[in-house]
């Protein structure tokens, strides 16, 4: 019987933020090619008609396109408030209408995405996150929200509610385990209005706003879709999603596996946010397995987090080759292009890179430095290189996405990552399966497994330069790096992240069966 993965992910192409959707498409790909069924739940709604065999699952309606046990399933017409049936395999949930806000370009690249899984189904939380929590056939869960809340302005604490209702004080909460499985996984967010959450991360992008409510939500209705699922494993990737996770594992006994892709030290520094640290340090210790996509990531989480380092896989990230992508023409130009593509945050280091453009520029004149990406630091940079003279060599493209990426690629003479805190970093594999040589910070996971990248301290911004200007005017160089880097990528590629994956859940149900430690 196949391995079945229940899998909780914030991101999925082609409605990304940065590199977490990149590795959960790849990995769920070679998952797929290993015939494991992964039904995977994300905080989006994609257009009904752009499903192919997967099974695609939200509020609304429920329409079947994927074959079960073999029989091919006619394709059913969307109708409001339907449910699967409870004997049945599929989710207690249905089909959201199509997202008014799609793009064409989105609509058939998710159309594409859905056509490549065989074994692979998806479960989307509508982007709205309507009120479907309240709106129960039974009026049990909202009577029991209400107690909670005023039990809370009476000036309880949790724990006092808590230690009560374990020991039979209130019977509406003890009859409740999902109620008290969402509190435990999250009590950050016990006692909150939710509905004033909802209507403050309505309108919100992927990582602003009330990231606390989001996550509220998205475990809620993930618990609730996931009702009468049939699965061997759960895999959470990221915090947003540990509380689903938690909550999940927690009634249904399953194994939880939580994916650290990156900590709140990489994306905060020395000053991390104290909720989300508390929501990352309880979904890896809640879990039975952990899987860290470096070893300078599995050491954070030791070091940081207090997590048992047997209990930690080190998984590392790969990289999908695609020949037809690799081969766009280049644009031809006079200028060297040096490339920087990914988020402009502290965490990624940008300044570094513009700093290291000018002292560039001071000893050769014909090289454009590209940034590709956005984020809250991208004014600062524009600013920076401005008041450096350097602004009409620096170029800021926003976000791209598609085949723009594959054509900025295509333009670069070599890609430069200076990240300050990179747990792996998927960029520098994509920018040698096109053919580009690559500058990385050793302050990241993917410098574990490079061998042929150039390696630099990230504040070390004369050595950056002195390694820019090496592969800008020496050409064998740069032929050398780019030859000898395609030969290593070939053994850096999903197929055996997903393998090593795949061992992990063994271990995990091992473990939680008790025929096996960590």
């Amino acid at each position: 019987m196949a391995l079945r993965v229940l899998m909780l992910g914030w991101e999925f192409p082609p409605f990304i933020t940065g590199g977490l959707g990149t590795a959960c498409y790849g990995l769920t790909r070679a998952l797929d090619r290993q015939h494991v069924e992964v039904t995977f739940v994300l905080p989006k709604t994609v257009p009904s008609e752009s499903a192919s065999h997967v099974r695609l699952v939200s509020p609304g309606a429920i329409v079947e396109r994927k074959p079960v046990d073999g029989k091919p399933l006619e394709k059913a017409k969307p109708t409001p408030n339907t449910v699967a049936p409870a004997s049945r395999t599929a989710p207690v949930a249905a089909i959201a209408p199509p997202d008014a806000d799609m793009t064409v370009s989105e609509r058939e690249s998710w159309s594409r995405i859905v056509d490549e899984f065989e074994s692979t189904r998806f479960i989307e939380i509508p982007g709205q996150y309507p009120s479907v929590y309240e709106s129960k056939t039974s009026s049990e869960p909202s009577r029991i929200a209400e107690s909670v809340r005023l039990m809370r302005e009476a000036g309880w604490t949790i724990e006092r509610i808590r230690t009560l209702a374990h020991a039979g004080a209130f019977p509406e909460l003890t009859r409740d385990p999902v109620e008290r499985a969402l509190e435990t996984a999250l009590p950050e967010t016990a006692g909150r209005d939710r509905q004033a959450s909802e209507s403050r991360g309505a309108e919100a992008a992927d990582y602003s706003g009330d990231l606390l409510g989001m996550a509220d939500r998205y475990a809620r209705f993930a618990v609730d879709a996931t009702r009468g699922l049939s699965f061997d494993v759960i895999h959470a990737h990221d915090w947003l999603t540990y509380p689903a996770g938690l909550a999940i594992a927690k009634l249904t006994g399953k194994p939880l596996i939580v994916h650290v892709h990156s900590t709140e030290f990489d994306r905060s520094g020395e000053h991390p946010n104290q909720q989300v640290y508390n929501i990352e340090r309880r979904g890896m210790h809640g879990a039975t397995r952990a899987i860290a996509v470096s070893m300078l990531t599995k050491n954070v989480c030791v070091n940081r987090y207090g997590v048992p380092a047997a209990k930690i896989d080190v998984v590392y990230n790969g990289v999908d080759l695609d020949p037809a992508d690799a081969g766009v023409q280049p644009i031809h130009s006079k200028d060297k292009i040096v490339l920087y593509f990914g988020r402009i945050t502290m965490q990624k280091g940008p300044e570094y890179f513009i700093q290291a453009a000018k002292k560039v520029l001071e000893h050769m004149d014909d090289v454009k430095f590209v940034v590709a990406g956005s984020g809250d630091q991208a004014q600062r940079m524009i600013e920076m290189a401005a008041a450096l003279g350097i602004g009409n060599k620096v170029l800021f493209t926003g976000f791209l996405r598609g085949r723009d990426i594959a054509r900025v690629f295509a333009m670069a003479d070599l890609y430069v990552m200076p990240s300050v805190s990179e747990p792996f970093g998927i960029a520098p594999l994509e920018a040698m399966s096109h053919n580009v040589p690559v500058l990385i910070s050793k302050s990241s996971g993917v410098s574990e497994v490079l061998m042929h990248a150039l390696k630099v301290d990230f504040w070390d911004i004369e050595d950056m330069a002195d390694k820019i200007l090496a592969v800008l005017r020496h050409p064998p160089l740069s032929r050398q790096l780019v030859e000898h880097g395609a030969f290593e990528i070939r053994g850096i590629n999903w197929d055996g992240a997903a393998i090593r994956t795949a061992r992990c859940y063994e271990r995990a149900i091992a473990a939680a069966s008790g025929s096996a430690s960590y």
